[in-house]
């Protein structure tokens, strides 16, 4: 199997199934065994088609007659992917994308499409003004206007473009460093020789950037030397300032992501618990404490929207990273970008009844740490007011994180044109002694 094949049946399934890309790709990589360079240029070409396509039906509509709705549909994701890599990959031989389109047509499609899909990529290619600039927003950067207009409303008219083109970059790959059981120096080196890209990230200790291939591929990864998080979820970690011998909850633990960088920082010293709703993902935690040598975690179902009488102001510190809009992640997940929004207007009362049942677990002096992978202020700034407003024994306690950011007012917001993070949501709340 071919990347491109391995792409196209990853867009088709995305499509046919409504799975996330992220999932369909992993699985289609896994069955095709693919080696690391075709895999990078699979994902690139999936995640490229996917964050582009508004963009890519706007140039192919220039030339494709009729409306593109009229297309098999599987002949127009072979002509998304086409497109995007006649205009976005300079060192693929446009030559190679429209005969590789046209082998996909006679194979996935109609094969009688197979002239239309010739003609349409050769008059691109003979039109110097193929791929011009539009001038709308959401066309450009290939998000719907309802979302345009709702990213602008929390992050306001001068970051919104920039934001938008952030969401279309491909990001570094990044991976923690356990420190329990390695120094990063020595993790890098060893990635390296391995045949990785590995550096050490700009500003955020013990964490590299990660390239030429899967983290879980390597032997730092089998070997739990190694997690795979954005820096965004290990600062609302570091921000809650774990401390080894503390008595920890994250309420709404999985994958597991910040009670692996939690239970490093107590250096795997003192009780951490990892709770999470779906107890299918009980086991990933686990098995990922497990992998890591983090012997003090324990992990087990529960639900942070009710309150557990026995945990009763117990904890020293309750992380709360709490379901949300995920619109922070869209340059990882495109797919967000086609949510529902009108679904997402129940979240600030569920995330509200998150943290009134955990502000209960946290003993006095204890700290509660909200966050969030979410941009809008309806679930950010808002929530953590009103939170504040309904629970006086609770107070906003400022905090400096790496990278030059600080949070007097104990919240903040970090974007990833401005910190090149995943969008994301940070508050902490101290309770009175």
């Amino acid at each position: 199997m071919s990347a491109r094949n391995t792409a196209l049946t990853t867009l088709i399934a995305c499509r046919r199934q409504g799975a996330w890309s992220d999932g369909a790709l992993k699985q289609n990589l896994a069955r095709d065994r693919l080696d690391r360079r075709d895999a990078a240029f699979a994902t690139r070409l999936v995640y490229g088609v996917l964050q582009n396509r508004m963009l890519l039906d706007f140039w192919l509509s220039r030339f494709v007659r009729g409306k593109l709705t009229s297309l098999e549909p599987a002949v127009l994701d072979i002509l998304r992917l086409a497109v995007y890599q006649l205009r976005f990959l300079d060192r693929v031989p446009a030559s190679a994308a429209v005969s590789e389109a046209v082998e996909q047509t006679k194979k996935y499609a109609n094969a009688r499409a197979a002239g239309l899909v010739n003609g349409v990529l050769r008059a691109m290619l003979r039109d110097p003004n193929a791929f011009p600039t539009p001038e709308d927003l959401p066309t450009r950067y290939s998000h719907p206007a309802a979302l345009v207009e709702l990213l602008s409303e929390s992050v306001g008219s001068e970051k919104l473009e920039p934001l938008l083109a952030c969401h279309n970059a491909i990001p570094a790959t990044c991976v923690q460093v356990n420190t329990c059981r390695a120094e990063t120096d020595a993790v890098c080196a060893d990635l390296r020789e391995e045949g990785f890209e590995a550096q050490p990230h700009p500003w955020l200790p013990d964490c590299l950037e990660l390239s030429g291939g899967s983290p879980e591929d390597s032997r730092a990864y089998r070997g739990g030397l190694i997690y795979a998080q954005d820096p965004a979820a290990r600062l609302a970690v570091l921000a809650a300032a774990p401390a080894p011998g503390m008595d920890v909850l994250d309420c709404c633990a999985a994958p597991g992501g910040k009670s692996f960088a939690a239970a490093i920082c107590m250096e795997n010293r003192g009780a951490l618990r990892s709770c999470d709703i779906h107890p299918h993902k009980i086991n990933l935690i686990r098995r990922g404490a497990e992998r890591l040598g983090l012997s003090c975690i324990t992990a087990a179902e529960a639900d942070a929207s009710v309150p557990k009488p026995e945990w009763e102001r117990r904890f020293d510190l309750v992380l709360a990273d709490v379901p949300c809009s995920g619109l922070g992640v869209i340059r990882k997940k495109p797919d967000i970008r086609d949510k529902d929004l009108s679904a997402l207007s129940a979240l600030p009362e569920i995330q509200m009844k998150i943290l009134a049942a955990q502000a209960s677990h946290v003993k006095p002096g204890g700290v509660l740490l909200y966050s969030t992978c979410t941009v809008l202020k309806r679930e950010n700034e808002d929530v953590a007011a009103a939170f504040a407003a309904s629970h006086p024994a609770f107070r906003l306690e400022a905090f400096v994180l790496p990278g030059g950011i600080s949070a007097p007012e104990g919240r903040c917001t970090l974007l990833p044109c401005d910190q090149g993070t995943d969008g994301f949501f940070i508050a902490k709340f101290r309770r009175e002694s």
